[in-house]
């Protein structure tokens, strides 16, 4: 049975590095000779660390496909790229080369194209946070992984925090007791407001190409972690509101979001997802009968 997986990805280079190890690490070959990519798109800035980790030789990078000619010469200056990396398609790309593995850095709506591209030759992909801008899209992803017997990952970053981890390990241990009540927290003042690259805002701005906004962006990882804690179980009711508290400034999605969860014997969830909080924000509240436990990000 294959199984869409969550694997994190974050923005800092040494955990970066070592959990793309991790993506394929059940293969002693790849520890010995390292991982070997290739890259869909340039456009979401969680490539950086990516390349900062090709350009201390720390994994090795055998294609781009990124057709924005701009961004390419931006990237290319800055990582000391050569011409030859680069491919205008992801077909083009892999009918030259053969990656142990794609990342994807582009249009959560474009997912779905590269899975197209990837999975029937068994290529392993791994797209950042969320996989899909609607169900459709998801189900198309995991009918193609399934068919192909070839995994894809999801980059919920927030999973694979050591805050996080240990704050399940005891919730499993049962030192919560009963678990009551989830709240997370996760946001920051706006990507505009933090310095999101152009190219970034352009299609995280879009309700086409992302899907949304803050709920989008923020709210599921909320929605990973819930269903993470609740050990794969269905809620029995979602609830949710949006919010554009800053409409000069996002004017075509959402900048807030509030979503309520109620499951099975009485356990709620709250989701808070924002672009508007006046710091950045990673936080899980978990109550039991007698106990919480609060994990931040660090």
């Amino acid at each position: 049975m294959v199984k869409i997986s969550t694997m994190m990805m974050p923005t800092y280079s040494k955990r970066y590095v070592s959990l793309i190890f991790s993506l394929l690490l059940f293969n002693d070959a790849f520890a010995r000779e390292g991982l070997k990519v290739a890259v869909a798109g340039l456009s979401h800035d969680h490539v950086h660390p990516l390349l900062s980790a090709y350009q201390r030789h720390e994994v090795d990078i055998l294609g781009i496909a990124e057709s924005d000619q701009a961004l390419i010469r931006r990237f290319q200056a800055r990582y000391k790229l050569s011409d030859t990396l680069f491919y205008s398609t992801v077909d083009e790309m892999l009918q030259a080369v053969r990656p142990d593995v794609v990342l994807a850095y582009n249009a959560i709506s474009e997912h779905v194209k590269i899975a197209e591209a990837c999975l029937p030759l068994k290529i392993p992909l791994m797209v950042e946070k969320p996989l899909a801008i609607n169900n459709e899209q998801a189900q198309r992803i995991a009918a193609l992984s399934a068919a192909h017997g070839t995994a894809v990952y999801t980059n919920y970053e927030t999973t694979w925090y050591p805050s996080n981890q240990a704050l399940k390990q005891m919730a499993d241990g049962g030192a919560l007791g009963t678990l009551k009540k989830v709240i997370v927290k996760d946001g920051h003042q706006g990507p505009k407001e933090i310095g999101c690259s152009e190219a970034f805002l352009s299609w995280l701005t879009d309700p086409e190409k992302n899907g949304g906004g803050a709920l989008i962006d923020f709210g599921c990882y909320g929605a990973n972690l819930m269903t993470w804690l609740m050990k794969n179980q269905r809620p029995l009711a979602v609830t949710a509101v949006t919010r554009q508290l800053k409409p000069a400034v996002y004017p075509n999605v959402d900048d807030d979001a509030t979503i309520i969860l109620e499951y099975k014997g009485g356990v709620t969830g709250i989701i808070q997802a924002s672009w508007d909080w006046p710091y950045s924000i990673k936080d899980i509240q978990v109550y039991g009968e007698d106990v919480s436990f609060h994990a931040n990000r660090r």
